[in-house]
């Protein structure tokens, strides 16, 4: 009996749990309309507080959280970067070197990584005054673990892992970040909006990486694979592809130049002249027989003027540089300001104990050693 009324009492409790408990189970929330939610985001350059001119140095909490942040991060450049163990410096949103400099540089090396080329940040370092960043392994290759082992044998001769000499990474360069004083406190938000010049955290592909570094007109145009004359080579590829046939011919200048030929009949057939790497005429055959020829400049790429730099820089003459002429002799046409005639040179006087001075008819000192 006092089983029976044991078991009615529990039935009795488990039967009034059971809506308690279907109460207390947590809702889940119905769909949203807007469709499923999407992933963090790296906001827009520019929409972050600019830094505080009283922020003080940078936390090492918050120095391992960028360092987590950045590195391995996938990211296109927005300029290039030369090839070489000299990288870019970026100071107050300057880039160095850059004008004439970085094209010497570039013709000397190479390009390590061209505008819009995708680049991974293998490497960050903080500095007292600057943030140090290694592109797609740095200019020279750190070794491996495995290369730093030394193993001695029996002779105790130890044997390493391989050649201690640095190999040179053609694909690799870096960016340095310099501040005022010291690497103040900043979000990571802040340190991309830094980089902005240099590398781009928020393009979704080359392409669109590379539009962006270019004017809004070149832009448009390579948008709607329209060539125009005054685009480089780099331009033309971005707007019309590779061209399946290439001429290589001379003008009636004797000049050489390149025809880049897009299309085919009865499409219509683009001509583009490619005199070294611009575009100086544009022809296109259309269906029905018309031809349109552009040759003005419609685009104007800014480069660095070579001959206008040369005049520019002042002239270091010395002085008394070396000339070719004889002691005492006029100087034929306008002279220099600054520029002094030197004395002709005194002949020195005999030495010796009773020597007197030569006469134009005495011997001198060839004919007296001559006579000894």
């Amino acid at each position: 009996m006092d089983r029976l009324r044991c078991l009615a009492v529990l039935l009795c409790f488990s039967l009034a749990a059971i809506p308690l408990s279907a109460q207390e189970k947590p809702q889940t929330p119905a769909p949203s309309q807007a469709g499923p939610a999407q992933p963090n985001a790296i906001p827009e350059p520019g929409h972050s507080p600019p830094i505080a001119s009283n922020a003080p140095r940078m936390f090492k909490e918050t120095r391992l959280e960028i360092i987590r942040d950045f590195e391995t991060q996938l990211v296109y450049s927005r300029t290039v970067f030369p090839m070489g163990a000299k990288g870019l410096q970026l100071r107050n949103g300057q880039m160095a070197p850059n004008g004439q400099q970085l094209q010497q540089l570039l013709a000397l090396w190479g390009p390590a990584i061209k505008a819009g080329d995708p680049a991974h940040i293998s490497y960050v370092r903080m500095y007292g005054d600057h943030i140090h960043f290694d592109l797609n392994g740095g200019p020279i290759r750190r070794k491996k673990w495995y290369q730093r082992i030394e193993i001695s044998g029996a002779g105790g001769t130890p044997v390493t892992g391989g050649s201690d000499d640095p190999i040179q990474n053609p694909h690799g360069s870096y960016l340095d970040l310099y501040f005022d004083k010291y690497v103040p406190e900043m979000t990571a938000a802040q340190l991309r909006d830094l980089l902005f010049p240099a590398l781009d955290f928020t393009a979704h592909n080359k392409e669109e990486a590379y539009l962006d570094t270019l004017p809004p007109k070149v832009k448009d145009a390579i948008k709607a694979h329209h060539v125009l004359v005054g685009m480089n080579s780099e331009m033309v590829l971005h707007a019309m592809g590779k061209p399946p046939r290439k001429v290589r011919e001379k003008d009636a200048d004797n000049n050489d130049y390149e025809e880049w030929i897009y299309g085919q009949p009865p499409q219509d057939v683009d001509f583009v002249r490619i005199v070294g790497d611009e575009v100086v005429r544009v022809e296109t055959m259309k269906v029905g027989g018309q031809k349109v020829v552009r040759t003005e400049r419609e685009v104007i790429i800014k480069k660095p003027d070579e001959d206008q730099q040369a005049k520019s820089e002042p002239d270091m003459r010395p002085a008394n540089a070396p000339t070719m002429r004889r002691p005492g002799e006029e100087v034929e046409g306008p002279k220099p300001s600054d520029s002094v005639n030197p004395l002709p040179p005194v002949a020195p006087p005999d030495v010796g104990p009773g020597s007197t001075p030569s006469s134009p008819g005495s011997q001198g000192p060839t004919d007296n050693i001559a006579s000894r």
